[in-house]
């Protein structure tokens, strides 16, 4: 049986069809950027993780993306995450090529590397916006729990150790990766001590969240459902 090739009006149809999935918009150009709050990035992330979890994430223009960004780039957040395979940082916030500056590291800490990345994403090249984005069921933060000893990864965990001896409420037979609710809050506390610490341990992105530049915030991924959720600054 051979197999005629569509005419090229059906194929314009289906190019235009409703059920395909929107282009998503260009990166910011430099005058966008500038003219963007950080709540406004805010509201841009969290819009998009909304379109994540509904399954009504757009298409992701990435040959018109690359296209866009080969001069420069002017990405509007940072975003501090873990390295776990199951949070793609750009689809969980339905967003792209020049949207962000992701940092990934284990248990997302804030090695020197990552405070001198987040420093020039911010006051050199423009960032509003700095995430630190936990994520449920964290490995790192598991084995901060059992206080896992293996090679380097004995001193990457020891940074996360602060965040499991500041969780109370639980006996100690209770504080190990086996207790999912401890697990839970570990990973929330970490968070909030890592943004603490960018705080503490960069004048300059302490100066420019002061100065209104930027804003620090921290969040939790659901492995559950893809939904992202903002937590309560306790220093706001």
């Amino acid at each position: 049986m051979k197999f005629r090739p569509l005419p090229l009006a059906v194929l314009a149809g289906l190019a235009w069809s409703p059920l395909l999935p929107a282009a998503a918009p260009l990166p910011p150009t430099p005058e966008e950027q500038k003219a963007m709050s950080p709540d406004a990035v805010l509201t841009k992330l969290m819009a998009g993780n909304a379109r994540f979890v509904a399954g009504e994430a757009r298409d992701s223009n990435a040959s018109a993306r690359i296209e866009a960004t080969k001069g420069g780039q002017y990405p509007m957040a940072y975003i501090l995450s873990c390295v776990d395979s199951r949070v793609p940082v750009e689809q969980v916030f339905d967003h792209g090529i020049g949207d962000f500056f992701v940092g990934r590291v284990a248990g997302n800490i804030e090695s020197t590397e990552q405070l001198g990345s987040i420093e020039f994403a911010t006051k050199v090249a423009g960032a509003k916006l700095v995430m630190v984005l936990g994520h449920e069921a964290c490995g790192a933060v598991k084995g901060a729990c059992d206080h896992v000893k293996m090679g380097n990864l004995t001193t990457l965990l020891g940074e996360i150790e602060p965040a499991v001896k500041a969780v109370d409420g639980f006996e100690e037979d209770q504080r190990n990766s086996k207790n999912g609710e401890f697990v839970a809050a570990v990973v929330e506390k970490n968070v909030r001590l890592t943004m603490a610490d960018l705080r503490e341990r960069s004048e300059v992105l302490a100066e420019l969240e002061k100065a209104g530049q930027i804003k620090i915030v921290g969040a939790v991924y659901s492995l559950q459902d893809g939904k992202v959720t903002l937590l309560e600054d306790e220093e706001a």
